[in-house]
């Protein structure tokens, strides 16, 4: 038992609450630059938009169908 520290020496321990401690520095995002994509995430974000396009035409010819602004 040799690797187990004792629990009397953790009395030096200090927990500090979120809203109490000092804030942290954020990151400034109007200085950051484009950032670069790999040719297969490039191809993903098109596909992903290519696919929502897609549902929104198809949710739009449903509701003029629904409507009956369209013929069967």
């Amino acid at each position: 038992m040799a690797t187990m520290t004792n629990p009397m020496e953790l009395k030096n321990w200090v927990v500090v609450h979120p809203l109490d401690d000092v804030p942290e520095e954020k990151v400034d995002i109007e200085n950051l630059g484009p950032m670069p994509m790999t040719p297969s995430v490039r191809l993903s974000l098109i596909s992903l938009r290519a696919y929502l396009v897609l549902m929104m035409l198809l949710v739009g010819y449903r509701a003029v169908e629904l409507a009956g602004w369209i013929g069967r």
